[in-house]
């Protein structure tokens, strides 16, 4: 159906997909500047690969990725429920750190900066999904499934608590609105579809090492969030395509390979710039930047 190279660009898409709508619902939605969201995706991988390779099936390996993603956004969110703005960024961005440098020095368990290799294609019952082609099904199955909760969610009563969090939190709490419950029901949420994208992805390319999920990649997260449209999942998803296929073009110039990852780096900015300047909101944003 797809050449190999296809299968595995959207692949990729996919799991960036899950990572853009994730953060979009944080960001977006709950107006909560999380920077460490990358840890989530980190600590999602880890725990899947580590339970996987000692004999625990991968649905619950799975379920497990997420669950534990999502006690660490509650824990971070208990952390921070007193800071706002650009502290709040400032002290998920040291999270992220703090979950790096476990990645790299816990040498016990992660094996720190060897990294984890031999991780076990996705068993489902008697099936085991040892094709990427198999794999992209599971993997769109996944983001259907959680673009139609998510959109069902923010179309929701809570869905516009959380909105109404987002553009005035003072004013949602005077009107007797839980906000740090729902701010943390957002994390929550958020950190543990993370999880699961973190899965996929170790799942998916069988190895795992810290520099997956360091600063860059956060980057590289926030930009489809961006690019696509702050309070848009439709965005989030269209942004994951673009962010992800047009670096991909470089692969065709014939540049030296030595070029092509700076190359990329500095397209991201260009696009960035770009929608910026022309739509300040985003592809398909409903919310300012600022």
């Amino acid at each position: 159906m797809f050449t190999p190279y296809a299968t595995h660009i959207l692949i990729l898409i996919g799991i960036y997909a899950l990572l853009g709508l994730s953060l979009n619902l944080v960001l977006g939605f709950t107006g909560l500047l999380n920077l460490g969201h990358i840890a989530f995706f980190g600590i999602g991988a880890y725990t899947s690969a580590l339970l996987t390779l000692a004999g625990v099936p991968f649905p619950l390996a799975l379920l497990a990725a997420g669950l534990l993603a999502s006690v660490f956004g509650f824990f971070l969110m208990l952390a921070v429920r007193k800071i706002k703005g650009d502290y709040l960024a400032l002290v998920t961005l040291g999270f992220s750190f703090v979950v790096y440098s476990i990645f790299l020095n816990w040498t016990g368990l992660t094996r720190g900066p060897l990294g984890i290799p031999g991780i076990p294609k996705p068993s489902l019952g008697m099936f085991t999904l040892a094709s990427n082609q198999g794999y992209l099904v599971l993997v769109l199955i996944i983001v259907v499934l959680t673009s139609l909760f998510l959109w069902r969610l923010t179309r929701s009563r809570f869905g516009r608590v959380l909105e109404a969090v987002r553009d005035d939190d003072l004013a949602a709490s005077v009107l007797g609105k839980p906000v740090f419950r729902l701010q943390a029901q957002s994390m929550m949420l958020s950190s543990f579809i993370a999880g699961i994208a973190g899965s996929l992805f170790a799942h998916y390319l069988t190895y795992i090492d810290p520099t997956s999920f360091f600063l860059s990649e956060i980057i590289l997260v926030l930009t489809i969030v961006i690019i696509g449209g702050l309070g848009s999942l439709r965005g989030s998803v269209i942004a994951a395509v673009i962010i992800l296929v047009i670096p991909e073009v470089l692969r065709f110039v014939g540049l030296p390979s030595a070029i092509v990852g700076p190359m990329r780096q500095i397209l991201y900015a260009v696009l960035l710039i770009g929608v910026l300047l022309l739509k300040p909101r985003g592809l398909f944003g409903r919310v300012d930047l600022t």
